[in-house]
């Protein structure tokens, strides 16, 4: 493939809703353009997309690949994104590099929630769009019909380029309104014969046309000009109108076809070329001088080097791949670049152009382009490279926080560090997935988007490290405190020939309001031996690990020590520990011991119809409903919740609003259990301890 200029480029995201068909899109066009000598299908597992063993035991797109395609002297680089919400990181990482996004509506499904999603993604960074109405030749199959639902969903700004001839089992064909030309499409699809409009669809062409001519006319004063007027808007005109407004996102352009038959895909890869903008079109990029803090704008016109790791990908053959795009100035195999965000020198080897799994190797990427390459050391998603002598930063990509969280366990001992170093490894490809070791319960814990995010994780996990995880609930971090005071005694006395053991205290429990825990040592006289007060606080501390009531730790206490007496011979550190211990147990007993869960702050973002079934939900959650307030088109419901209760949340919530809702979430504060909820929590650990 040849090396093109940055006007000649075209980096697009093919974006849709779970189904709609844009991998065998992405593959229709890069048969079209005679990238592939056979057009791949998802469901027999040919397709140059989804070509991760997970994809093709799905069926789905779970990953972001690239694949260039040439078209009319142009490179159009195609980043197919999934359409599932567990893996939306990875739509957003491949959006942060387009210029352009193709938006796939299924022709009998129309606008479905992912579709908005995936919109409102493209929405929020300014992102011209092109809207491809795929799957024409399905049953129900309904262009008028989508087309509706895109005005409804989107606005007045859409407007079609093509429509179909035919429907379902009868889809032939598509008229291109710019040029008012029909074409069908027999054979292999690649060569459309250029026809009469039919006669049928005369009318159609005609209405759909006039809200084409309507569109484009606004966009420059020149056009509407001659729209009001009343002259007729020429081919070229059109054209013309169409950039424009597609640049400013004033127009979003509708095309149809089917990717399984291959047809329109001719007209599609015009419309990518001809209206969505090149780098060149572009504005510049902000960013950082990483030495000054100071904000500068970065321009594909610029000489020195930047680029912005947008994906991460483990390869079994030559490790990790670092896919970049070149905002500024070029870059050769085999030199250096520095990585500004970690503040380390990386060895650039060969660079690749990726087209699906395959790596082609090439000397050198220019401004606007999209590469990989293997084996860095410290860099990862997000990073930006640049030459050492103009160090800048790009701002991160934004990635959505993880939403659900599950306790991960090794399926055989001895697995444990695999699953620690394979974990790791997939965290660094993957910035929606995330590990730690939670330091109350020290279970591991792994939270991603969703359940089949987390299914997939432990799927690589196993094929790629070797090792198997189990999934589960995790132990929720509870904490027990007391609400009383009370002094109690300690004594550890043990005779046994030869040297005995003896430790004797006094040690007062109080609640501490401020704190987890205090030692007050208020001995006087030497009762307790000065060396000796130290093992007391010892005893005490590791009998706050497990509490009296579920074995959770103990905090919120203070302890003094005021009172015991000793023996010359028989004390010792060891003696005075244990009646330390001792001591603290009892008193945990007789001190109105309770216990405290881990309250959550919540936001719940969710169109209005659905705000009753939300706080009703929250409500049964145990919940409290702080506040509503209006966000655009939907409404945001602030509130706190025991953590207990939302475990679940992230499917609880798919599942009541159609997949709609989103939320986060991060710890407030620690609260009293309410009692009957206590005492299920006590039973369930004494169950657990007599199974063990």
């Amino acid at each position: 493939m040849k090396n093109y200029k940055a006007a000649q480029l075209r980096n697009v995201s093919v974006i849709a809703h779970g189904g709609a068909g844009k991998t065998s899109l992405a593959d229709a066009m890069l048969y079209t353009a005679g990238m592939i000598n056979r057009l791949g299908r998802v469901d027999a597992g040919t397709s140059i997309m989804d070509y991760d063993p997970e994809e093709i035991k799905r069926k789905i797109s779970i990953n972001s690949s690239l694949a260039p395609c040439e078209w009319k002297e142009h490179k159009v680089n195609l980043i197919d994104t999934p359409g599932y919400f567990d893996f939306v990181g990875e739509v957003k990482g491949s959006l942060r590099v387009s210029d352009g996004a193709l938006v796939v509506v299924c022709a009998a499904s129309g606008v479905e929630v992912g579709t908005v999603q995936v919109w409102d993604y493209s929405e929020e960074m300014a992102i011209p769009k092109v809207i491809m109405v795929n799957k024409m030749d399905r049953e129900n199959a309904d262009f008028n019909k989508t087309f509706e639902t895109l005005r409804e969903a989107f606005g007045t700004k859409v407007a079609p380029i093509t429509i179909p001839i035919g429907s379902e089992s009868d889809f032939r064909g598509v008229v291109n309104l710019v040029t008012n030309k029909a074409y069908v499409y027999e054979g292999d699809g690649k060569t459309p014969k250029e026809t009469a409009i039919p006669p049928e669809i005369e009318e159609t062409v005609e209405k759909y046309r006039e809200i084409l001519v309507e569109a484009v006319a606004e966009t420059t004063d020149e056009l509407i000009e001659k729209y009001l007027e009343g002259q007729e808007l020429t081919p070229e005109d059109i054209q013309i109108g169409l950039k424009e407004g597609i640049h400013s996102c004033a127009v979003f352009p509708v095309v149809c076809g089917s990717a399984i038959k291959n047809i329109g895909m001719d007209l599609l890869m015009d419309a990518l070329v001809d209206f969505l903008p090149s780098p060149l079109d572009i504005p510049s990029v902000k960013a950082k001088n990483s030495k000054t803090e100071e904000e500068i704008s970065i321009s594909v016109k610029d000489e020195d080097f930047s680029a912005l790791v947008f994906k991460t990908i483990s390869d079994p053959y030559v490790g990790k791949l670092s896919l970049f795009r070149v905002y500024s100035g070029s870059l050769k195999s085999d030199s250096n670049v520095l990585n500004s965000t970690k503040g380390s020198n990386e060895r650039v080897g060969q660079l690749f152009l990726m087209n699906g799994k395959e790596q082609m190797p090439i000397s050198q990427v220019n401004a606007g382009d999209i590469v990989a390459v293997a084996k860095f050391q410290s860099t990862d998603t997000g990073d930006t490279l640049c030459c050492k002598e103009k160090p800048v930063i790009f701002e991160p990509i934004t990635f959505p926080t993880p939403v659900l969280t599950m306790a991960a366990a090794p399926k055989s001992k001895g697995d444990e560090d695999k699953i620690n170093v394979g974990l790791t490894r997939l965290m660094e490809e993957d910035p929606t997935f995330k590990v730690e070791k939670n330091a109350t319960t020290g279970q591991l814990l792994v939270s991603g988007m969703g359940e089949l995010h987390l299914e997939v994780i432990g799927s690589r996990l196993n094929k790629k490290f070797g090792a198997e995880m189990v999934l589960s609930d995790p132990k929720i971090p509870y904490t027990e405190t007391i609400r009383g005071t009370v002094e109690v005694e300690g004594k550890h006395k043990k005779q046994s020939g030869g040297r005995g053991q003896y430790g004797h205290v006094w040690l007062k429990l109080e609640p501490l309001a401020d704190g987890d825990f205090e030692f007050v040592d208020a001995i006087v006289g030497g009762v307790v031996p000065r060396q000796y007060i130290p093992a007391v606080e010892k005893g005490v501390r590791e009998a706050m690990v497990q509490g009296v009531l579920a074995g959770y730790p103990v905090v919120g206490v203070k302890v003094t020590l005021y009172d015991g007496s000793y023996h010359s011979v028989d004390s010792s550190e060891m003696a005075f520990k244990i009646a330390g211990s001792m001591a603290f147990k009892k008193a945990m007993q007789d001190a109105k011991p309770v216990m405290f869960e881990p309250i959550m702050y919540v936001e719940v973002t969710v169109p209005e119809e659905y705000m009753g079934d939300i706080i009703g939900d929250l409500n049964k959650k145990r919940g409290k409903i702080l506040g509503m307030e209006p966000e655009g088109t939907t409404q945001k419901i602030t509130a706190t919740v025991p953590m207990s209760e939302m475990l679940k949340y992230a499917i609880d919530l798919r599942a009541m609003t159609q997949g709609r809702g989103t939320y986060v979430m991060r710890f407030e504060k620690y609260e009293e259990v309410p009692g009957n909820i206590s005492e299920q929590v006590i039973e369930a650990a004494r169950a657990a301890k007599e199974e063990e």
